[in-house]
């Protein structure tokens, strides 16, 4: 029998986002691919330290122990290394635990094309081009960003997302980079009924609803929040719209341009998903972030 995900949240990761690689991505930086190589045949069973998104992998494959018999998240390793060079990862995983079994070892190509084929929801990588691919290709996928804290507080999973060019499209930030802030907020009042259109981390967003619709809420593993730079009236849009796709947001903070960074502590954030790199910046002095190059905010520069 074929085996499926159906009904599972599916989060693939790079080998890089999920260890701290610096020793041996030094090594290929300087001497070469051939010295990576034997660098990390050399030292594979060195365990390597946890990476900006260990403990949010860690926090999502708990989920799979809080039901008898029933798991509802995969966690995929998506790698460029070799299946040789890449033991040393997997000795890794076997040393903390974790119940990752599924692997694509590239052999020095970008991993990306692999998203769609295990029908990934979300692919995190510290590679900003293989996150652009996954992106263009239609998927959900962030940049993880190197030091953001490593604590756990809890055993709660609380991810944070950005609203527009994140959930949902860019077309009013687009509004809001062409003609200014007056005009979005106008904008967006006369649209309030009208729903945005589909991010790319809608799908993202609709498998953790379908974990937490599992779970009676003073039980649920997962809280959620929309942490946006909106201010009403610009606020209902996002409400309705929520609505219409039927998916529950257990917080919602409209800061009208207030730094998210404090907010996203307090709140407790595992992970903040973002389009702007500099609220990313900011929010990692706080929390782990993970920068969503999508959108119009990051167009490349049109040429004079």
């Amino acid at each position: 029998m074929a085996i499926s995900f159906d009904g599972k949240l599916v989060v693939a990761i790079s080998s890089r986002a999920l260890f701290d690689l610096s020793d041996s991505h030094k090594v290929y930086e300087e001497d070469g691919l051939n010295a990576f190589q034997e660098y990390q045949t050399a030292h594979e069973d060195d365990i390597l330290k946890p990476g900006d998104a260990f403990p949010l992998v860690t926090k999502l494959l708990a989920i799979n122990q809080l039901e008898q018999g029933r798991d509802r998240v995969e966690v995929i390793l998506l790698s460029r290394n070799s299946s040789d060079t890449g033991l040393r990862v997997f000795n890794s995983i076997e040393h903390y635990g974790l119940p990752i079994t599924r692997a694509a070892f590239a052999g020095g190509q970008s991993p990306h094309r692999y998203v769609s084929a295990f029908g990934a929801h979300l692919f995190l990588s510290t590679s900003p081009d293989d996150v652009r691919q996954v992106l263009d290709a239609g998927f959900a996928a962030a940049n993880i960003l190197s030091g953001g804290p490593l604590e756990q507080q809890d055993d709660l999973l609380r991810i944070a997302f950005d609203g527009d060019a994140v959930l949902f499209s860019d077309e009013s930030e687009r509004v809001f980079q062409s003609a200014g802030l007056e005009a979005f907020a106008e904008s967006e009042k006369a649209a309030a009924w009208q729903p945005l259109s589909d991010g790319p981390f809608k799908p993202f967003l609709e498998a953790l609803h379908q974990i937490q619709k599992a779970f009676p809420m003073e039980q649920c593993p997962i809280r959620t929040a929309l942490v946006t730079a909106r201010s009403a009236p610009a606020h209902e849009r996002v409400v309705r719209t929520l609505r219409a796709w039927g998916i529950r947001l257990d917080e919602s903070l409209f800061l009208g341009g207030l730094p998210k960074g404090p907010f996203l502590r307090a709140f407790g954030a595992d992970v903040f998903f973002d389009d702007q790199q500099g609220h990313c910046e900011s929010a990692r002095e706080h929390v782990a972030a993970g920068h969503v190059p999508h959108g119009i905010a990051n167009a490349p520069p049109v040429d004079p």
